[in-house]
């Protein structure tokens, strides 16, 4: 008969079996993935490997540009709601040349190296998502700080990256400028004092409570 005492030792050993049973079956697959074979011709193996490949790699590229859409990034009511809401109601969203910036036109990288990387930085807002941490208006303006800060040294780290892809330095005329931009402009941006997201905090959404924050007047 097994007592109380041997039941912890069974599951050990049980757990133990299991493991070596999955080690046995990976061993197994990896020696038929390396071994020759002998039923298809090395130039069928590549092609249809190739094929597989382009596939894969649509499928992947076509996944990742579907998250990569206003649809997309507005699909959850934490971002509808909130920043979504207040977007509507800037000259992002709505101005006389009717070019209109999206969510990922200013918050995901346009090359690639720099989007996969975003992609996977991102990836904790699933989690985030998956246990509520701002899935309240009053949770949402709790963390506003500290998610606009985030964003903010993003923009600060690649020198407003996102911003240029729009508005080019090199592009403007600051005879159409109110003469405080121009001024600024010259001063700060031009010479690489400073960058866009030093002076433009808030220009998409409201500011948290900007007490405490360095450089704000």
């Amino acid at each position: 008969m097994t007592t109380a005492a041997d039941e912890p030792k069974g599951k050990v050993e049980a757990k133990r079996g299991f493991i070596l049973r999955c080690w046995d079956f990976a061993r197994e697959l990896w020696q038929v993935l390396i071994r020759p074979s002998s039923v298809f011709g090395l130039g069928v193996l590549v092609l249809a490997g190739f094929a597989a490949g382009v596939i894969f790699w649509g499928g992947f590229n076509t996944a990742l540009e579907l998250t990569n859409t206003e649809k997309f990034c507005t699909s959850c009511h934490e971002m509808k709601d909130n920043v979504y809401a207040e977007l509507k109601s800037t000259i992002h969203f709505s101005n006389r040349s009717g070019v209109r910036a999206t969510c990922p036109d200013c918050h995901v990288p346009h090359n690639w190296t720099d989007k996969i990387a975003r992609k996977m930085q991102a990836s904790k807002e699933v989690w985030g998502k998956i246990f509520g941490t701002i899935d309240t208006r009053e949770k949402f303006l709790d963390h506003r700080l500290e998610l606009a800060a985030h964003e903010w040294a993003r923009f600060k780290a690649n020198d407003s990256l996102e911003c240029r892809n729009c508005h080019s330095a090199d592009s403007m005329d600051i005879t159409k400028q109110s003469p405080r931009a121009s001024v600024a402009h010259q001063r700060f941006l031009f010479t690489g004092e400073k960058t866009c997201i030093d002076c433009h905090k808030g220009i998409a959404h409201h500011l948290p409570d900007m007490r405490g924050v360095p450089g704000w007047q």
